[in-house]
C-alpha cells in the first residue's frame, strides 16, 4: 500500500495532494478507475489502441529527432 509521511506543520490536504500525485504517477488511480466497471474485451482493445498510438507519437518523435535536424541543417 502506499502512503506518505506527513511533515510537521504540514496541511493535511497538502499531503491529500501529494498522494494524489504519487498515485496518479504510478497509474493507480487510472487503474481503479478502469477497474470500476466492467470493460468488454472491445473496449479493452480499444484502450489499449489508444494508448498505443500516444507512446508510438512519443517514441517516433525522439527517434527521428537526429533525422530531422540533419534535414533542417541540409536547407
Amino acid at each position: 500500500m502506499r502512503g506518505v509521511n506527513l511533515k510537521k506543520g504540514e496541511p493535511v490536504d497538502r499531503a491529500l495532494k501529494r498522494l494524489k500525485t504519487k498515485l496518479d504517477a504510478e497509474g493507480i488511480l487510472e487503474e481503479m478507475r478502469r477497474r470500476r466497471a466492467f470493460e468488454t474485451p472491445t473496449e479493452r482493445k480499444q484502450r489499449k489502441l489508444r494508448s498505443a498510438s500516444k507512446r508510438n507519437k512519443i517514441r517516433w518523435r525522439y527517434s527521428n529527432a537526429p533525422a530531422v535536424a540533419v534535414a533542417e541543417a541540409a536547407e
